[in-house]
């Protein structure tokens, strides 16, 4: 997915601070949050029993980008390899 990404031409960081960090959340236009385990996959969206959830809310959306930029701070840039 991060090549898929860095080819796109979309900024795309590594956080390599923590063993693991599974967290997929989009805030959009700082008014909303989409969170869950859903994966913006073909076979998330056709075979896989996936969750998501969309939160209209300023002040949450808020405090997940304040996470993300505190994240952004010790990350990497990625540079596509292919």
């Amino acid at each position: 997915m991060a090549n898929f990404l860095a080819n796109s031409e979309i900024p795309t960081f590594i956080d390599a601070a923590h063993a693991i960090a599974h967290n997929k959340v989009m805030i959009l236009d700082g008014k909303a949050v989409i969170t869950g385990s859903y994966n913006f996959t073909k076979t998330a969206d056709e075979k896989n029993a996936e969750n998501l959830l969309i939160i209209k809310s300023e002040e949450l959306a808020k405090i997940y980008a304040e996470n993300w930029q505190q994240h952004l701070k010790h990350a990497e840039p990625y540079t596509a390899k292919y």
